[in-house]
């Protein structure tokens, strides 16, 4: 999103289902500390500005403004949230725009060896579309970041009109991530004292009608949880002050589901939060006001991923612009980082469909300007 205006001023207090060591059992009982990442020390940056570990490259997808190499398709402006989709042999990445007005979405379509082939728009006359979700069956909740903003469902392909879900509720959307299991999309509200919703669909697979919930809990950073219906998804009243109970976020940013677990952060107050689905509670899984020696690696956490691995990717907004990766030991450390772009943030990290590439987007790249966007990719010997 646009460069943050909040300030931390909480305490401490009393798409694809990927599976991996990270969601099972008792991982991330205790809140990360710093150490040395899985993929070793981050090199000299490279020809693209960014620094990364020995085995990995990097090379630019798309830039704002710009036509998309081999295509005749102009990239959007301030690339936001992201997803990859398996396409044949080949795969999609779908990447929001976070302007206001027009956003929207677009995709960029490659072959089996990566070469890209196409690329398009897939959602237009939308508004600061900033994070969203994959789907099980293959669509992008595109998530307006505006007051009684919108969720629309989209076709990665581009080839069906997008849909507006109204009964997916009207707030200041961010993320979502869909659960199989219990057949709900988890959904974040980017506000100081946002909150933290699950949408139940009548039908699983039909985004058309269904159940908005609140998360309910006291102040406490773990413990059980429940959830309550919202009256009036509508917010024609704001859907965090229809529940009492609800419990408030600093800012909700990234969503990210897999096996019983829902990972979110908050970017208020720096945290990573983990939503144990299956249980029904919640606890930290990241706090940088919690790290015990050093420097905390991880602030301005965002968007937020995971590979095959059980590894946990987060992006900045601000910070020293990296990628940290947490892993199934509760060790955090910087993944990547890119130099000369501290007027920008990282969004919209996603794998293709096989795991060895993570696409992302620099979203005001060198200029700090929303028509400067950078989208990337980084190739390697990720773990799997």
């Amino acid at each position: 999103m646009e460069r943050r205006t909040l300030l931390r001023t909480a305490v401490v207090g009393g798409s694809a289902v990927l599976g991996g060591a990270l969601w099972r059992g008792a991982a991330h009982a205790a809140p990360a500390q710093p150490g040395g990442g899985p993929y070793g020390a981050l090199g000299a940056p490279d020809a693209n500005g960014i620094r990364l570990p020995a085995g990995f490259t990097s090379r630019v997808i798309a830039r704002s403004g710009q036509r998309v190499a081999g295509t005749s398709y102009t990239w959007h402006n301030a690339p936001d949230g992201g997803a990859c989709y398996a396409d044949g042999p080949g795969w999609i990445y779908v990447s929001n725009s976070e302007i206001n007005p027009s956003g929207g979405a677009s995709a960029v379509k490659f072959s089996a060896t990566g070469t890209i082939t196409s690329a398009y728009r897939v959602l237009s006359g939308t508004r600061q579309n900033c994070a969203g979700g994959r789907t099980p069956w293959n669509t992008w909740l595109s998530c307006e970041e505006v007051d009684r903003g919108y969720v629309y469902e989209t076709d990665p392909w581009g080839v069906k009109a997008a849909v507006r879900r109204d009964a997916m509720g009207r707030f200041k959307h961010e993320a979502a991530a869909a659960d199989p299991v219990r057949e709900v999309v988890y959904l974040t509200e980017d506000v100081s004292d946002g909150c933290f919703y699950r949408f139940r669909p009548t039908t699983w697979g039909d985004l058309s009608s269904g159940t908005l919930e609140v998360l309910v809990a006291g102040s406490a950073t773990s413990g059980p949880v429940s959830w309550a219906r919202v009256p009036d998804p509508s917010g024609a009243t704001a859907t965090r002050r229809q529940v009492s109970g609800a419990k408030r976020f600093n800012g909700g940013e990234g969503c990210y589901y897999a096996d019983d677990t829902c990972w979110f952060t908050t970017k208020g107050d720096n945290r990573v939060w983990q939503y144990d689905a299956a249980a029904q509670t919640i606890e930290l899984a990241y706090d940088d006001s919690l790290v015990t020696s050093g420097t905390a690696p991880l602030t301005g956490v965002d968007n937020v991923t995971g590979s095959s691995s059980g590894d946990l990717f987060v992006a900045e907004d601000g910070g020293n612009m990296e990628i940290c990766v947490i892993t199934p030991s509760d060790v955090i450390a910087p993944f990547l980082r890119i130099d000369g772009q501290s007027g920008s943030e990282i969004t919209g990290p996603a794998f293709s469909p096989d795991g060895t590439r993570l696409y992302f987007s620099s979203q005001r790249g060198t200029s700090g300007s929303s028509s400067g966007g950078i989208t990337y990719e980084v190739r390697g010997p990720f773990r799997t």
